[in-house]
């Protein structure tokens, strides 16, 4: 790769987009501001505008969404009669969870065995400067071939749609020919891989009611209908024996076609405890990338430590479903919402509320973005073929691209292969990765305007 003049400036920059990485991670810019500041948010979308018109973009503004965020957006004009691209990525993130978990602190970009830790750095900070460094190493060497137009969201880990709902009220704003999502990632450390399909998600709240207030369970245990142990059963007949995910009316029996993950390593990808077995049927790429899966991410219900010796009253849960392509997410929607209120037993009072949503995504693998895409990874990574693979997660702003633009291709790559721990504690980046993406990118760029 270091023969390659493009590869050569991108190496040279990386000790200064490891300073700017350090920057932009130290913004606790997570898109709850019952939990952090807007400050901080606010703080990131400024810091990414100042790269921008650092960068020569012009009309960089932030963007006020619906959902009460900001995106940034810049367009960097080409050569007269170019074609356009639109790069993608999000500088919100996921809470920290437990500070105490991350052996550094989450907003402070810590290198440790050859990889840079800190909330963001991968999922998604990390894309912002993927996109930067490509964009520095074509001016470096001739210059850069196509219009290009940079959205930085600031909300997507909330999945409150805020681009989306802009993005259809400006239609022209992010028009392109080609769209790069810098939000994905290889399927492992050094394999180039484009995600060509994406589960949706729906999040909806559930809540159980069944007393005025709660009773003692001594007094009225045994009789008195439990909101608790209600909401309890509702959870579980989501699940099949086998861990499948099971609601009324969804099928889930689809078949992934592509890249197969072989079981022993999903294992140590996802640090399965010995001896405890994984869930579903069928392959590992048809349960993550082809099939649905529900998640209880949350119960209120009273903690341990101080618990009385009550029958709960009210009990609640917050439940995401991922949904496959070739699902529409607003029908699974509505089948999650009538399996929770018809499996609710003892004819307790049962409130399910929509939080969230996001449609799933496939992409046409056969456009020449995709080629111009796999000879600009071949020169990255030296001896490598791209792959192809899906991805569990959902990104909801895919199908309102595809939707506003269909003749546009639209392609997904980016830094958060499994290694990253993108969500959990000490999430980090390969700088390794960051730089051969970063040289991908830019020979795609290069690619793409000649093609």
């Amino acid at each position: 790769m270091s023969s390659n003049p493009v590869a050569e400036t991108v190496a040279s920059l990386m000790p200064r987009a490891k300073a700017e990485l350090t920057e932009l991670v130290a913004f606790k810019s997570v898109a709850d501001f019952g939990q952090f500041p807007r400050s901080e948010s606010e703080g990131a979308a400024n810091w990414i505008a100042a790269a921008l018109r650092a960068e020569g973009f012009e009309d960089v503004a932030l963007l006020d969404t619906p959902d009460g965020t900001q995106s940034v957006y810049g367009h960097l004009p080409g050569p007269e009669g170019a074609k356009t691209v639109l790069l993608y990525a999000h500088y919100d993130v996921q809470p920290p969870l437990d500070e105490a978990g991350w052996a550094t602190p989450p907003f402070e970009l810590t290198e440790r065995d050859g990889r840079w830790y800190g909330r963001g750095a991968a999922d998604c900070k990390g894309g912002v400067l993927m996109h930067l460094l490509a964009l520095r190493a074509l001016k470096a060497n001739g210059g850069v071939p196509v219009h290009v137009k940079v959205i930085a969201e600031g909300s997507e880990e909330q999945g409150t749609g805020g681009l989306e709902r802009y993005a259809e009220a400006h239609p022209d704003l992010l028009e392109a020919d080609t769209i790069v999502i810098g939000d994905a990632g290889n399927f492992r450390v050094g394999l180039p891989t484009v995600t060509s399909t994406l589960r949706g998600m729906t999040l909806v709240r559930v809540r159980v009611d069944t007393l005025e207030g709660n009773l003692h369970s001594g007094q009225f245990g045994g009789a008195a209908p439990d909101a608790l142990a209600a909401l309890i059963r509702v959870l579980d007949s989501l699940r099949a024996e086998d861990g499948s995910t099971t609601v009324d009316g969804l099928t889930g029996d689809d078949r992934w076609d592509g890249l197969e993950y072989d079981e022993e390593q999903f294992r140590r990808d996802a640090k399965v405890l010995s001896g405890v077995e994984l869930i579903g049927s069928g392959t590992v790429a048809d349960r993550i990338w082809a099939r649905p899966a529900v998640t209880v991410l949350g119960i209120d219900c009273p903690p341990v430590v101080g618990a009385t010796p009550s029958v709960q009253a009210s009990a609640r849960a917050l439940i995401s479903l991922r949904v496959p392509p070739g699902v529409d997410a607003a029908e699974a929607t509505k089948l999650l919402q009538a399996h929770l209120e018809s499996r609710t037993p003892w004819g307790a009072r049962v409130q399910v509320e929509q939080i969230g949503q996001g449609q799933p995504f496939r992409a046409d693998t056969t456009s020449p973005a995709y080629q111009a895409m796999a000879d600009a990874m071949a020169v990255a990574y030296p001896g490598q073929e791209m792959q192809y693979a899906g991805q569990g997660g959902s990104i909801p702003l895919c199908n309102t691209l595809a939707a506003l633009y269909p003749r546009a291709e639209i392609l997904l790559i980016g830094l958060s292969e499994p290694e990253a721990q993108i969500h959990a504690v000490n999430e980090s980046v390969s700088p390794e990765e960051l730089e051969r993406l970063s040289v991908a990118e830019a020979l795609f760029l290069r690619n793409y305007a000649a093609s």
